[in-house]
């Protein structure tokens, strides 16, 4: 759910929005990926996509309701993926299925045939240009 929302945001920033895989994008970056109006992959670049999984915290005891529910929760974020990746890179909903239904790790030149990338290309970072590094710390 984390992916999408970060999609949605992305597709609403009142810019034009260039993503550039330059080396992995894997699961639900994939979606992220996908926001760029312009997508761009290094040639060397890789995409991995796969279903939606739903994990237990610890030892739970998961009666058939639960289950159900976590089914349908799952489901619905598959629903909600294949219709980012038919509107965005124009993928068939069977094709969706089968990403669901395995791991797929697919190179930069299969990913532009199937439309979710717009060019390889190179990274190309212009001499002089600020480059910024971010640090994260965790507490």
């Amino acid at each position: 759910m984390h992916g999408i929302t970060a999609y949605n945001v992305l597709r609403g920033l009142p810019v034009d929005l260039v993503t550039h895989n330059v080396g992995n994008v894997d699961s639900i970056g994939t979606v992220v990926y996908l926001a760029g109006a312009r997508r761009y992959a290094c040639p060397q670049a890789t995409f991995m996509l796969h279903g939606v999984a739903s994990g237990t915290p610890g030892p739970a005891q998961l009666f058939e309701k639960n289950l159900a529910e976590r089914l349908a929760s799952v489901q619905a974020d598959q629903a909600r993926i294949a219709d980012i990746y038919r509107e965005r890179a124009g993928i068939a909903p069977e094709e969706s299925e089968r990403y669901f239904l395995g791991e797929s790790t697919i190179g930069a030149p299969d990913a532009l045939r199937r439309g979710i990338v717009h060019e390889l290309r190179d990274v190309q970072i212009p001499a002089g240009s600020p480059v910024f590094q971010l640090v994260f710390k965790r507490q």
